[in-house]
């Protein structure tokens, strides 16, 4: 719920949040369904992750068996004492289990302190009495121990409605999805200034991809509804993490254990294998760089688009330096090296280091955009990727954006804190000549880590960086010259900024996480400078951004989370 009328701040000292993405309005179901461990849905899960369940099974007994020899449950020294002090357990009966524990060695006390006296076996017995008067007969009342089991009472407490209530997304509710780890434990929140509720993740998450193309899941895929999906839309989630594959899931369900789907090979790249975890005293060699894959990424999952025109396709970018194309219709469990397996449809090898980031363009649905740590750019239609073009940059490549405004335009945000507006139009083919760039902003004191073009308002746009701040700048285009000047720039709290992003349903909401796992709402709106310098834009494109009196806080709230700590601060 995105009218924000009061400031609520929550400060988590853990952490960052890595990525945030924004769930539009009306698509999220209006009362989301609980998931259910059948055993329909462990041979779904065994499909996917290509494991044998029967493996895991006898690993458990194992597991149960070597608990039941520990001693009581007991470890190390104190199971090697219980197991010597076994012979010693004597069985007792009922009744000298009930009867109260007394030392051997006591006396016998004296019979002054015998409480037989007072007669309290017989305490509670009814005593017959003659008294009369208003109360006489109050022991003939009933009580009830709650509202459920008085008869006279018919609107009974029900804490399955007073959950349900809570749970339910109206259909005028934004949800955000943040992705996060919190005590060693990554997991994904799905919020509405509250924590509506969170779903486990296996490894660090990077980045984070919102859906309604409801993938393929598995043959044996049961009856839940993250499972089968009929209308053709829903309300999903893609993952990628520091594991090779991308997991998939439906934020429709709660208390989710395993996505709806996985792309990606875990049998092969063994991501589902728990390794143990160093003592931190040794130092460790430099991995080498694996082996890409055609079907499948062999490293981290860095960057993700989804496309919008052609629903069923994703692209990711990956540590492995390749770009990779998979198609969510396809069932992801089918075995082989091909196309046809269940992997990857398409993989592209533009790059010769790790690619950060990866966007599809919306006005050109076969057209993709990368950016890697080669300190390049490259923009190629997927269907014939050696006929792209591309620019050097000059620095690593932290985050890019296509124009929504201009489908020929995307702007890049770089490690040495500056933004490169490109035209597509005017790139080459051959990275060894020159590439200039529109124009160059020099936005950040350090790394612009993200950045935003506003769906809403032309030439709005917003970038985060490591200085901490948050900027959002209005580009105008004025007689053939673009001009590009800082509206207004805030520090939001959140540390280092590692995600801007703007509302897909308010044009000037705008959401910002970063390195103290927090995360804040900002109507950039109650701004005056914002509102003069985009208001003719907005009333340009037909919408009307209402006079707002300045209020506390400037417009920024914060999430909620079920820590409530607020007192706590990240040094």
């Amino acid at each position: 719920m995105l009218q924000i009328t009061s400031k609520r701040k929550a400060c988590i000292s853990n952490p960052p949040l890595h990525d945030v993405a924004w769930v539009r309005r009306g698509v999220s179901a209006q009362n989301p369904t609980k998931y259910v461990l059948d055993d329909q849905e462990l041979e779904r899960v065994s499909a996917l992750a290509r494991i044998e369940l029967e493996d895991a099974r006898v690993e458990l007994e194992r597991a149960h068996e070597a608990a039941k020899s520990m001693g009581r449950g007991a470890e190390g020294d104190e199971a090697d004492e219980a197991d010597e002090d076994e012979e010693n357990w004597v069985e007792i009966s009922e009744e000298e289990d009930d009867a109260m524990d007394v030392d051997s060695g006591s006396k016998t006390k004296p019979k002054g302190d015998d409480l037989s006296q007072y007669n309290l076996d017989d305490y509670d017995e009814d005593v017959k009495t003659t008294a009369t008067g208003p109360f006489s007969n109050i022991k003939g009342l009933t009580y009830y121990r709650d509202n459920n089991e008085d008869p006279y009472i018919t609107l009974k407490d029900d804490a399955a409605d007073d959950e349900r209530e809570e749970l339910e997304v109206l259909p005028t509710d934004n949800l955000l999805v943040v992705a996060k780890t919190e005590d060693e434990i990554s997991q994904l929140e799905i919020t509405e200034l509250y924590a509506h509720h969170d779903l486990m993740l296996p490894n660090f998450p990077l980045c984070l991809e919102w859906l309604d193309f409801p993938p393929t899941s598995s043959p044996s895929a049961s009856s839940q509804p993250h499972t089968q999906n009929t209308s053709g839309f829903g309300n999903y989630i893609a993952v990628g993490t520091l594991d090779p594959e991308i997991e998939i899931w439906s934020l429709d369900v709660l208390e989710a254990m395993y996505p709806t789907s996985i792309l990606g090979r875990p049998d092969r790249t063994q991501a589902h294998v728990p390794t143990p975890l160093g003592t931190g005293k040794k130092k460790r060699k430099k991995t080498k760089h694996r082996g890409a894959e055609s079907t499948h990424h062999v490293d981290a999952v860095l960057g993700l688009s989804w496309n919008k025109s052609q629903r069923n396709l994703l692209a990711s970018a990956s540590a492995d330096r390749t770009v990779k194309l998979w198609d969510l219709s396809r069932d992801p469990t089918i075995n082989g090296d091909s196309a046809e397996g269940g992997g990857a449809i398409r993989s592209f090898d533009v790059h010769k280091d790790k690619v950060q980031a990866v966007q599809w363009n919306d006005k050109d649905p076969s057209v993709l955009l990368t950016g890697s740590y080669d300190r390049t750019v490259r923009t190629f239609d997927s269907r014939a990727p050696t006929a792209g073009v591309g620019a050097v940059v000059g620095s690593d490549v932290e985050a890019l954006r296509w124009d929504p405004w201009e489908s020929h335009s995307f702007y890049v945000s770089l490690e040495n804190g500056l933004v490169l507006n490109f035209d597509v139009r005017t790139l080459p083919s051959n990275l060894d000549l020159p590439s200039p760039a529109r124009f160059t902003l020099s936005a950040h004191d350090g790394a612009v880590s993200s950045i935003d073009v506003n769906p809403h308002i032309k030439g709005c746009i917003a970038t985060g960086g490591t200085d901490k701040l948050v900027k959002v700048w209005n580009v105008t285009d004025e007689g053939g010259k673009r001009e590009v000047s800082l509206v207004t720039s805030r520090d939001l709290g959140v540390g280092k900024v590692f995600s801007t992003v703007f509302s897909p349903d308010d044009p000037l909401t705008l959401a910002a996480a970063g390195s103290k796992a927090k995360l804040q709402i900002w109507d950039v709106g109650a701004n005056f400078g914002a509102r003069k310098a985009f208001g003719a834009k907005l009333r340009a494109a037909g919408r009307v951004l209402r006079e707002k009196a300045e209020k506390e806080g400037g417009g920024v709230v914060g999430v909620v989370s079920d820590n409530e700590e607020s007192d706590v601060e990240e040094e």
